[in-house]
Formats: C-alpha cells, structure tokens, sequence
C-alpha cells in the first residue's frame, strides 16, 4: 500500500495499476508475481496461500510491508479527497476465469464507494477473449480493457463495442504499431500503453496521444507533462537499441502469433455470436 499512496500522494498519480491473484481461500489480492519469492523472499505461490498465512508475511524491503488485498485498494481510494483515482485491474491468467471474476464483483459490491461509482472508476484488463462473457456475466456496466503485446490478437477487440487497449508500449514503435493507434483512435477507444519508464518513451506516448501511460515514476511522467503543458516542444529521440528491441519484438509476435491464439482461448467473435444468440432468445421469450 505504501507504493499505491506514494504514486498518488506525491506522483501526483491519476490512476493506479495492480495484478489481481486469489489465494486458496478466495481472497483477491493484489501482487505482480504469482509467487512470494521475489518481494517476501519465500517459495510459496499465492494461489496456494490461505490470506491468514499472507496476512503474515512481509516484503523483504523496508518497509516490511504486509501483500495488499484489492479491499484495502478500494477502501483507500474511497476517502473523500481520493475520489478521482480510478484503477486499472490486471487480471492475471493463472487464476480460474470464473472464480476471479466472481469474486472481484462481490469485493466491489461489499466495498462503499464513496460519492464516486466504482463502474465509473474501475477498469477490467483482461488478457484473454475468453474474459468478455465473464465481464458481462459478473459486471457488466464496468469498462474494459485488453492487455497484450501483439497487436495482431488485439485488433480482434476493435469489433467488440467499448473495450480499450493497454499496450507493451515497445510493441507500438514501427509502422506496425502507428497503424494500430490510428485506428484505435478511430474506432475512439481508450489506449494506455505499460510500462514507461523512459523520459523519452513518455515524451514519444504524449506526442501519440495516448490515453494513460503506465509508469514506475509517475514524478518523472508529470515532469515531463508539465514541460509539455508549458508550451516546450517536445523532442523524442528514440534510441538504436529501442527501436532493434521492438525489431525483435515484431520477430517473436511473427514466430508465436499462432501458438499465442491456443494458449488464449475464445474469440471476439465468439463472444459476439454469442451476444446475438442471447439477444435473439431475450426477443423471443419477449414475444
């Protein structure tokens, strides 16, 4: 929690973006890692974690800090000074699709949002097609949007109605991604781009227009807006070995775009045939 109030309180932060994982005992809890090691220094994977034993660790890093629950998020930003926070949720795939959809609506029905509708203040990134129909199932009047680097697989979100992107921003360099923000700008849906950590990578997503620019130094990112808003030109020199890295990246997204489709199952157009069949059936049991 102490990076969440610190993105906000002295990041000047708009929004806050956090991985959801389950433990065994189906508490949604909010950690980038599947596993303990990293941060806690522990072998244990969260998904086989009860939240009594969690409850109990603490980061190896002072300050020793507790693992967050997605509750303690909602019931920070639900104070009356935070009201305009909004989150972006990363809903990682290593949990069982229906159980965390699931159980992300009720922790968001059991937590009082303020003033401030948590439908108008949180984002659903899913990472898989097969995620709309649970989106619509368990919370269907809250934002969504898809979670990858390949632009080839997203482009099948542009036919679902107003689900937004949020892009390996490397991944945008080139023709190829120039030719994806224009028409996600077109289509006029929502892109972020995760995650930018260089000053001019940030100058280069302002120039694009992006929506939200996820970030580890959002004091660095307002620095850099607040030259912009100042009336500086922006000069973005993107380097030799970022734009041979996104090179590579176009290589690999070749290589698995295939493999990458079977290990995320479902389809846009799954899903919307199956709108249709459900719309269909409501007009004639409605007839």
């Amino acid at each position: 929690m102490c990076a969440f109030k610190a993105a906000v309180e002295r990041g000047r932060a708009h929004a806050i973006e956090t991985d959801i994982h389950l433990t065994s005992d189906n508490v949604v809890v909010l950690s980038h890692d599947p596993d303990l090691k990293r941060c806690f220094g522990r072998n244990e994977r969260i998904i086989e974690c009860d939240w009594r034993f969690l409850s109990q660790v603490r980061t190896t890093k002072a300050p020793h800090e507790p693992m967050p629950r997605l509750r303690d998020l909602l019931e920070y930003i639900s104070q009356p000074a935070l009201q305009d926070i909004w989150i972006l949720l990363d809903i990682k795939l290593d949990n069982d699709s229906e159980n965390v959809m699931r159980l992300i609506a009720e922790t968001l029905a059991s937590t009082s949002p303020g003033r401030n509708l948590w439908q108008h203040r949180v984002v659903l990134g899913i990472w898989a097609a097969k995620y709309l129909s649970l989106c619509v199932k368990y919370l269907p009047n809250y934002p969504v949007s898809y979670i990858g680097f390949s632009t080839c697989y997203a482009r099948q979100f542009l036919k679902v109605p107003n689900v937004g992107f949020n892009m390996f921003q490397k991944t945008l360099l080139g023709p190829i991604g120039s030719r994806f923000i224009r028409d996600v700008q077109k289509a006029q849906r929502p892109l972020y781009v995760w995650t930018v950590n260089d000053a001019n990578l940030m100058k280069w997503s302002i120039v694009k227009g992006v929506d939200g620019v996820c970030t580890d130094d959002p004091k660095l990112f307002n620095e850099v807006c607040d030259e912009y808003d100042g009336g500086s030109d922006i000069d973005v020199h993107v380097t030799w070995f970022q734009w041979l890295y996104t090179f590579w990246l176009y290589i690999l997204m070749a290589l698995f775009s295939i493999p990458l489709k079977h290990r995320l199952p479902g389809s846009a157009d799954t899903f919307l045939a199956s709108e249709k069949l459900k719309e269909r059936a409501s007009l004639a049991l409605g007839a």
